[in-house]
């Protein structure tokens, strides 16, 4: 009995132990994930010289006038409206022209599926460098440079490929039985994409939300060649005015960095438990 109970104190202990260096390595991670973030928005309370003075250290007389100026400098307040609307715009499109096509693309099979299916795939292997010089030759000839319109449909292009992946084979999971019973029925297949397609694939939708929201919001490259007009740019070319002859202006610079992270971070706040539902979910459904 002594030795049993022996072993069982000592499956407690490693048990204990080990549950310790799980909780002491997330610790770690979670710490070297939020440091940085805290770190930024701590200086961005300090003035150019505090923070030369003392990197690490909180702000003696913390400030908001390097946020006041940072927006006036930086026009955040024209530049912040348009991120919203490429944002949404974009993500919107992406995840309803994502969603059609793989219902198209799962359950709808001809001899012409596995050839446009692969001509989209392949778009996934394209960096934004390489389309750089095609896409502003393009939106030219179009005669659509600067306007909203290039940027949006040029977004939703660029997340189409890993959208439409990504749909569709989550949307091979669903039984073809679903559609089937449905045609039966007399629905025709804009219905059946509305009325069951889009409401069983709320999973698969919400990690293209999660991955569009944040590229779109965060993306340079590929506006800063869409658009030359101040009122058409997006808060990402504002940043990056003081990256010039303001790079050294620390405080400032912060405080524009703070600016263009918090939407994000309110975003992660506001709709964790759906993120992260929406990610399993689809995970368990693939």
């Amino acid at each position: 009995m002594s030795e049993a109970i022996r072993e069982s104190r000592l499956k407690k202990t490693l048990s204990t132990l080990g549950r310790g260096a799980v909780y002491i390595v997330m610790g770690l991670f979670a710490f070297m994930t939020l440091y940085p973030i805290f770190w930024l928005i701590m200086n961005s309370f300090k003035t150019t010289r505090e923070f030369q003075v003392s990197q690490l250290a909180l702000p003696r007389a913390a400030t908001l006038q390097n946020y006041v100026e940072a927006w006036k400098m930086g026009e955040f307040g024209l530049l912040f409206p348009n991120s919203i609307i490429y944002t949404l715009g974009a993500t919107a499109g992406i995840i309803f022209l994502s969603l059609m096509a793989g219902f198209a693309f799962a359950k709808l099979k001809s001899k012409a599926t596995k050839p446009i299916y692969n001509s989209f795939i392949i778009g996934i292997l394209l960096t934004t460098q390489t389309l750089m010089i095609p896409l502003f030759l393009e939106v030219n000839l179009l005669g659509i440079y600067n306007t909203r319109l290039a940027v949006l449909l040029v977004y939703i292009g660029a997340g189409l490929p890993i959208g439409i992946y990504l749909s569709t084979e989550y949307i091979k999971a669903i039984p073809s039985a679903v559609v089937e019973s449905a045609r039966i029925d007399g629905a025709g297949f804009f219905k059946i994409l509305l009325k069951i397609i889009i409401p069983m694939s709320v999973p698969v939708a919400t990690t293209l939300a999660m991955l569009n929201i944040t590229n779109t919001w965060n993306e340079f490259a590929l506006i800063n060649i869409l658009v030359s007009k101040t009122e058409l740019k997006s808060l990402p070319l504002g940043i990056y005015k003081f990256s010039g002859s303001l790079s050294t202006d620390y405080g400032k610079q912060f405080a524009a960095l703070t600016i263009g992270m918090v939407p994000m971070l309110v975003f992660y706040v506001i709709f964790r438990k759906q993120i992260t539902k929406g990610v399993a979910a689809g995970a368990i459904k693939g």
